[in-house]
């Protein structure tokens, strides 16, 4: 068996490599404090020689954690945490409207070979605690590929409005604030990693938020110890992000100043809205590679790999 489970009931389930003695990360789902809008998250997400490429409640955002799925502005909510956007007077700490998506129950906890598996179910909650939504989410490690210094990480989620209303999923781009798509599946990276290396399949640098492209890859180098780490983000083929079948496209939310963070934001210039009764469903696959990966190198390593 080259990866192990180990979960503590009430708190997190950790997965590790064998092989390498590396934890892959942690996925920690007991609630946490309400103004940070409580929410699993993955943290600490490590390389396969057990380099972190996640930050946990820096200073300038409590509520950055790991890799995490975020609603900012959910129907006038915030599931996001922290302070919110109001255009006009910028952000004000108004509790009220500050949310929580809450664990559930497991449907599947396992680990085999090259493989390992939590879905989970929970449920999105506005802050009186009302339900608006229930969540089908799978997380899971799909490729370990020791001689390539890489590992993937498969996210899918499907979420259902419960609401007699639509549920209308927005940022403070949305809002009225300029390059500030925040919402959906939101990567906050280590502090040492801001001023990294930002690619995607056709373009470099500071001119991609709010572009489109199948994947948006990060590298950069660590502190207190040598070397990069790369990660990739990369959209299914069933997600349509640019929009071209008819559905809500996708534009990446990507910062490397003042610090390192990534989305496929669902939400950058216009508002997703979901009928009561519909279902959203996105998946993505996360790469996690030791070393600073090239575009041939992450193109190559990307059609390798079919989903």
């Amino acid at each position: 068996m080259t990866l192990s489970l180990t979960h503590a009931h009430g708190d997190r389930i950790t997965v590790a490599h064998e092989a390498t003695g590396a934890e892959l990360f942690a996925y920690v789902y007991r609630p946490e404090a309400a103004w940070e809008a409580p929410k699993p998250y993955l943290h600490p997400l490590r390389t396969l020689s057990g380099a972190e490429v996640t930050d946990y409640r820096p200073n300038d955002h409590r509520w950055h954690k790991g890799l995490q799925l975020t609603a900012s502005h959910l129907s006038g909510q915030n599931l996001w945490g922290g302070n919110t956007y109001v255009h006009g007077d910028g952000y004000l700490e108004l509790p009220e409207r500050v949310g929580s998506m809450a664990h559930v129950t497991f449907d599947e906890v396992s680990a085999e070979g090259d493989r390992a598996v939590i879905a989970e179910r929970l449920t999105w909650h506005p802050h009186n605690g009302d339900l608006w939504a229930d969540e089908q989410r799978a997380v899971e490690v799909c490729d370990v590929d020791t001689e390539a210094g890489s590992w993937t990480l498969g996210w899918s989620s499907s979420i259902t409005n419960r609401r007699s209303e639509p549920l209308r999923f927005g940022s403070p781009t949305t809002h009225g604030r300029p390059a500030a798509g925040y919402t959906g599946l939101f990567w906050r990276g280590p502090r040492a990693f801001r001023g990294g290396r930002v690619l995607t399949a056709d373009g470099e640098g500071g001119d991609l938020m709010g572009s489109q492209s199948p994947w948006l890859a990060y590298t950069a180098e660590h502190d207190g110890r040598d070397g990069h780490a790369t990660v990739v983000f990369e959209h299914a083929p069933d997600n349509d992000h640019a929009g071209e079948r008819g559905t809500h496209p996708a534009h990446w939310f990507v910062r490397n100043d003042p610090f390192a963070a990534v989305a496929p934001s669902w939400a950058f210039h216009d508002e997703l809205v979901l009928e009561p009764d519909e279902t959203l469903t996105r998946s993505y696959r996360v790469h996690i590679a030791d070393g600073q990966w090239d575009r041939e190198r992450i193109t190559a390593h990307l059609k390798a790999r079919t989903w």
